[in-house]
């Protein structure tokens, strides 16, 4: 429901929120097209509906056309803006449901053997296509992509008394957390459960590890989610100056 974003939040679902004027989802989304993925399951929840009147609109908001209101000819198109070939199913996973849970419901929808899975409020520089390789590669049942988010503060370097470097707010040099951009083998879908209280990030990938089942793959790009206000005010400042993550 994205609470520590109730500034936006409160109006509409949190991958709706928008970074240059576009909805944070629609960057994601470009990502994955841009490596040539287009088929997109969309888990539905809090104010799901509005995020298929999104899509359902997507063409008349991104073209001219004229409209004849007393006639049931369809509209007529002249400059179609839109270059996006996908093909989005769009999912009802509950209300209330955990991020586990969400996931087993599309299970039906997957027909493939491998499928990506990601956040819809986090953007990365990531070669989805090299993510995919990888995994492929070292043949486990699931891929979590590892990745140094920036510090929330500045840091210095110090030599007895005195400041050697200043630098405001570097990458975070202690560790990896989870960026998302996950890739599974469809037997992760085992591990998961429907129940509404099933979190992907506790005993489905807990499990997953203590049996050897989960390869990371090492982000060093940039990566930054939108948590919070400040996020969301960083995020679009960065788009400003020239977003990293639009390799469209």
């Amino acid at each position: 429901m994205g609470t520590r974003l109730r500034e936006e939040t409160e109006f509409r679902p949190k991958p709706l929120v928008e970074v240059g004027g576009r909805p944070i989802l629609w960057h994601i989304m470009k990502t994955y097209s841009h490596y040539g993925f287009n088929h997109f399951v969309l888990c539905l929840g809090y104010k799901g509906h509005m995020i298929k009147e999104h899509f359902l609109n997507y063409r008349y908001m991104n073209s001219d056309f004229t409209l004849q209101l007393n006639s049931a000819q369809e509209p007529t198109f002249y400059t179609d803006n839109q270059q996006e070939r996908w093909t989005i199913t769009f999912v009802e996973t509950g209300g209330d449901a955990m991020t586990g849970a969400r996931v087993k419901r599309i299970e039906p929808y997957i027909t493939g053997d491998t499928f990506m899975l990601t956040y819809g409020d986090g953007l990365a520089d990531i070669d989805v296509n090299e993510l995919w390789k990888y995994h492929k590669k070292h043949g486990k049942i699931g891929t979590v992509t590892g990745v140094r988010p920036v510090s929330r503060y500045g840091e210095i370097s110090v030599r007895g008394d005195l400041v050697q470097a200043f630098t405001e707010k570097p990458q975070a040099q202690d560790g990896l957390i989870s960026g998302g951009f996950f890739v599974f083998q469809r037997r992760f879908f085992e591990y998961l459960s429907s129940d509404n209280l099933c979190v992907l990030e506790k005993r489905p990938l807990e499990r997953l590890t203590s049996e050897g089942q989960l390869a990371a793959y090492h982000h060093p790009g940039f990566w930054h989610c939108m948590d919070t206000y400040r996020d969301f005010v960083v995020l679009n400042e960065t788009w400003e100056k020239g977003a990293p993550w639009k390799v469209w």
